[in-house]
């Protein structure tokens, strides 16, 4: 019997060895080293709806243009290809008052678009060939052999801008002799832009009055164009480009010193 006490002991004293020995509490931090609870995870911004693609242009059939998504008509061709000529800034009023004067596809209201305007129909995705064969990006659905630049509102005599339509950029240049194409828009609504007409693109002063304008042609060499008011009416009449044949180096340079001193006179009038 006591051998058999002993036993019992020595395995109770086994057992209480080997069961492990309590941990101790852990010591609550002070409130003020406690960690702010996690957040909880910030819910996702529902996802925005697709863009809606653009609509195509739309060729009217009558040399117009209309672009669904800006409500703007232009006219199919440019400057270049119904004249051949490029224009000056201050010479700009010539070619728009022609196609107002002939109410192109039944209006009068044709004008110089503005940058935003003409960045509308600026387009990496589309091409379309100028007159040297050269890509400038707008939609094929214009006329090829156009120039890829054009003249904008944002232009002045102090201040000469270009819209370049192979870079989506309008560009400054010194007031100098700078020769440009010109696109033609309009939008319904838009006022006649006829010459002494209030509103729209025509001179500030609104008078006809007769008047020299110099004009970039094919060769490089200007040509003049004479516009006269008729009697009785202060309106100018249709626009006739008088371009004399074989012009020297030194009849150019007069004719550009007898347009920039027109426009001078113009202004200080």
């Amino acid at each position: 019997m006591e051998e058999n006490k002993e036993t019992k002991t020595e395995k109770e004293g086994e057992a209480t060895a080997a069961a492990p020995a309590e941990k101790p509490a852990k010591a609550e931090a002070p409130e003020g080293d406690k960690k702010p609870a996690a957040k909880p995870a910030a819910k996702k911004a529902p996802a925005k709806p697709a863009k809606k693609p653009a609509e195509p242009l739309v060729d009217n059939g009558d040399g117009t243009i209309t672009d669904p998504n800006s409500g703007l008509i232009w006219k199919k061709t440019d400057a270049w290809i119904d004249t051949h000529k490029f224009y000056l800034w201050n010479g700009h009023r010539e070619y728009v008052e022609q196609v107002n004067t002939e109410k192109f596809a039944g209006h009068d209201s044709w004008r110089v678009p503005s940058k935003a305007e003409a960045a509308t129909i600026f387009n990496k995705e589309k091409e379309c060939i100028d007159k040297n064969g050269s890509v400038y990006y707008i939609d094929p659905i214009f006329e090829r052999g156009g120039v890829g630049n054009t003249w904008i509102i944002e232009c002045s005599d102090e201040k000469i801008i270009r819209y370049d339509f192979k870079t989506g950029v309008d560009t400054p240049y010194p007031p100098a002799d700078i020769w440009a194409s010109i696109r033609l828009v309009r939008k319904e609504g838009d006022p006649t832009n006829l010459p002494g007409a209030s509103g729209g693109d025509q001179p500030a002063d609104g008078q006809a009055e007769a008047s020299d304008t110099a004009t970039a042609t094919e060769g490089g060499a200007p040509a003049v164009t004479n516009v006269a008011a008729p009697a009785g009416g202060s309106k100018k009449g249709p626009l006739k480009n008088k371009r004399p044949g074989g012009i020297t180096d030194a009849e150019r340079a007069e004719m550009l010193k007898n347009a920039k001193a027109h426009a001078a006179n113009k202004k200080k009038g």
